[in-house]
């Protein structure tokens, strides 16, 4: 073959790659097959009924993240039928969080940053059947969800990421392996993050260190949060590592600002801390394996 013939093989050759080139919009959209995909104008009417927090901060985000998801939930449940999961874009989360803020991609909240920047897309299925199976001991919950939070999964990709958020009070180091899943239970005046998996952290300033100082950081396994009528948040966490398990109280602010225990002179929040210690035994149903 001479040199012409061998570049005008590869011009062609070029040619018809991108004629049969797979589409990969028509990948996105296989990928998202059997769900009900959240569009950016639901995604904004949901994030701008967010109000009375500072949403930027991190101590605040998985607050937007329930108040946003149990919204499209209530929404989902009254027009779709069929129930199908729902499918929240990252890009479409991350550029509506920065329509609602006001914010660009270089002044963005790390938090919101590296899952836009890692892929990180959420699915919900809040079929409640598909959740759980029996509640041996407590109140029963008005929704229950099966979460997922997960990136591409790609030859040499990463399988975690991690940072440490110096503008959070108090600096938190945040772990997220590639697959996160969770249950988030929802019971009117409070809600349960349950069998966390593919999360740890810990943090690093303040007296809530001093708690993480002999363990590291460690596995988050379970939350429970209720919110006081001006706004605080009231959580009981347990985290594990190993045969060390740590159960602490905290309340955030709403401007993000995190103390460990409940604020001398509030006695409303120590009614929200004792609701937050019932007892609970949930039977959950098994989590289905990768779509």
């Amino acid at each position: 073959m001479t040199s012409f013939q061998y570049i005008r093989s590869m011009r062609i050759a070029t040619v018809l790659f991108f004629i049969f080139m797979p589409d990969q919009r028509a990948y996105a959209e296989e990928s998202r097959r059997g769900y009900n995909v959240v569009d950016r104008p639901r995604l904004l009417q949901a994030m701008r009924r967010c109000s009375g927090y500072d949403v930027t901060a991190t101590t605040n985000g998985a607050r937007l993240q329930v108040d946003v998801v149990l919204h499209l939930v209530r929404q989902a449940m009254e027009r779709d039928p069929h129930r199908l999961p729902l499918f929240i874009d990252h890009g479409e989360w991350f550029r509506s969080f920065l329509e609602v803020t006001g914010l660009t991609e270089e002044t963005a909240p790390l938090y919101a940053l590296v899952t836009y920047r890692y892929g990180q897309n959420l699915e919900v299925d809040y079929r409640m059947e598909q959740v759980v199976r029996e509640v041996i001991k407590g109140p029963q919950p008005q929704l229950a969800m099966n979460l997922k939070l997960s990136w591409e999964d790609q030859p040499g990709g990463p399988d975690r990421y991690s940072y440490l958020d110096t503008l959070s009070s108090p600096h938190f180091r945040v772990t997220h392996k590639r697959v996160v899943t969770y249950r988030l239970l929802d019971f009117g005046d409070w809600a349960l993050w349950d069998g966390i998996e593919g999360v740890s952290g810990r943090p690093e300033s303040g007296v809530l260190a001093l708690l993480f100082l002999v363990i590291g950081e460690s596995r988050i396994t379970h939350s429970r949060m209720a919110i006081s009528a001006d706004g605080f948040q009231v959580w009981r966490t347990k985290a594990k590592k190993a045969f060390m398990e740590v159960t602490t109280t905290v309340s955030v602010h709403p401007d993000g600002k995190m103390v460990k225990d409940v604020p001398d002179g509030r006695p409303d929040l120590l009614e929200l801390e004792k609701m937050l210690k019932q007892p609970l035994e949930v039977d959950y149903v098994e989590l289905p394996g990768p779509r």
